[in-house]
């Protein structure tokens, strides 16, 4: 019984060594707004850009300011997804901003070499350091002074 319950806790807590948390210098509106405009002069697509917070007024509940970004580059992507399709569960990237309790801003992401580990890909993949090269490049960009 006792080793069920540890290994039910595992998964949870390698999912924290996953995250990047990168402090960002603006408010969330200009940290996602200079990271849209960063994966566009890369060349990427962005996929998606959701207002979570937006999502909470809808039913009349509070969260304090949290966008995602959900964006890509096909070119880097796609063979992630000929290796294995269920790759497509983390792809295409995303990036969430969010204020916390204090009112600074951060945005947080996935390392593609552990989402890589659950999918069966070898992290050691062209394609694994071309992600984690641009996560790193577009987000320093969104964050700095």
């Amino acid at each position: 019984m006792i080793y069920a319950a540890l290994f039910a806790v595992l998964p949870f807590a390698s999912f924290a060594a996953e995250l990047i948390k990168k402090p960002s210098a603006h408010d969330v509106e200009t940290t996602a707004n200079r990271l849209e405009a960063a994966i566009s002069k890369a060349g990427a697509t962005l996929f998606a850009r959701v207002d979570h917070a937006a999502g909470a007024a809808s039913i009349d509940a509070e969260l304090r300011p949290t966008v995602m970004l959900m964006f890509g580059n096909p070119k880097i992507g796609t063979p992630a997804m000929q290796d294995n399709q269920t790759s497509g569960l983390d792809l295409p990237l995303r990036v969430v901003i969010f204020q916390d309790e204090s009112g600074s801003t951060h945005l947080a992401y996935r390392q593609p070499a552990d989402f890589a580990a659950a999918h069966g890909l070898d992290a050691g993949a062209e394609y694994i350091a071309r992600m984690t090269g641009a996560l790193d490049k577009l987000t320093n960009a969104a964050t700095s002074q």
